[in-house]
């Protein structure tokens, strides 16, 4: 069985300007449900984009802190079925004891980063605290920021998906990953970068959607020193972020951004203008 295609073309009704539209088709993406399974054992089932699979569950794995390293994991299969797809994992001991203690069963909608957690203290969990020196200047955040429409080939055909990027001084956006869920889009940049080799200290997490606590705990993970976003993040995601050491700026757009935690990685006093 094949892996259903990440796009479809739809039939639609269109109304515009208080009249009915000629008949046509539209790009929407899809969505299914992945089941993330450890040595036989089913961790999460999450709705998702089926595109990047291994990249996600690499990912998943990591901000989820199952596996330490990519190099946990001694198999990985995508298995497409008639329900869904699974990604069938086989990881190895120690991290494999470490999961089957703290297995959550976890079933989430689209966009979901808590459904299902068993515990409070969980969902509330201290994240890692980046020590990055990494230090840019404001126009490097503007030029980051203004390389992610023309990547998201995805969202340019649907305009229904998220996004998350990787840029690196000097080398510009190497890496973006889009999804249905914001969540799945930045498991699957992790994955993506540690597949590659590549570490998120040395560059900026570019996100499309808002700033949640879960965003922050998993750039955390990934080592991220800055996290921009074009929306606003929560209250929460400031505090979490703080605690971090995680320079998030937020809100960022063709005139500007905000600053909200450790404002130290970022030099608004110099104009750089790099191509």
């Amino acid at each position: 069985m094949s892996l259903p295609a990440p796009v479809h073309r739809v039939a639609r009704a269109a109304w515009r300007n208080g009249e009915a539209c000629c008949p046509g088709k539209r790009a929407i993406p899809e969505e299914t449900a992945v089941a993330l399974t450890y040595n036989r054992v089913t961790h999460a089932v999450m709705m998702a984009t089926p595109a990047d699979l291994e990249d996600f569950a690499v990912g998943f794995s990591l901000t989820e802190g199952i596996i330490q390293s990519s190099l946990d994991i001694e198999t990985l299969e995508v298995v497409p079925s008639e329900d869904g797809i699974e990604l069938r994992m086989w990881i190895a001991e120690p991290p494999g004891d470490a999961f089957t203690d703290r297995r959550r069963h976890l079933a989430g909608p689209t966009g979901c980063g808590l459904c299902g957690i068993e515990s409070l203290a969980e969902a509330m969990r201290r994240p890692p605290v980046v020590t990055g020196d990494l230090c840019i200047s404001a126009d490097v955040i503007r030029m980051a920021v203004a390389s992610l429409p023309v990547a998201q080939s995805l969202n340019r055909e649907t305009r229904a998906v998220h996004a998350a990027g990787f840029w690196q001084p000097g080398k510009g956006l190497v890496a973006l990953r889009e999804d249905v869920g914001r969540h799945n889009a930045l498991d699957k940049l992790a994955g993506a970068l540690a597949r590659a080799g590549v570490s998120a200290a040395r560059g900026i997490v570019l996100l499309t959607s808002r700033v949640s606590v879960e965003m922050v705990q998993k750039a955390a993970v990934m080592g991220a020193p800055i996290v921009v976003a074009v929306s606003a993040p929560t209250a929460l995601a400031v505090r979490t972020a703080d605690t971090a050491g995680i320079t998030l700026a937020a809100i960022a757009r063709d005139d500007g951004f905000e600053i909200f935690t450790h404002p130290r990685r970022i030099d608004t006093s110099v104009s750089e203008h790099v191509a």
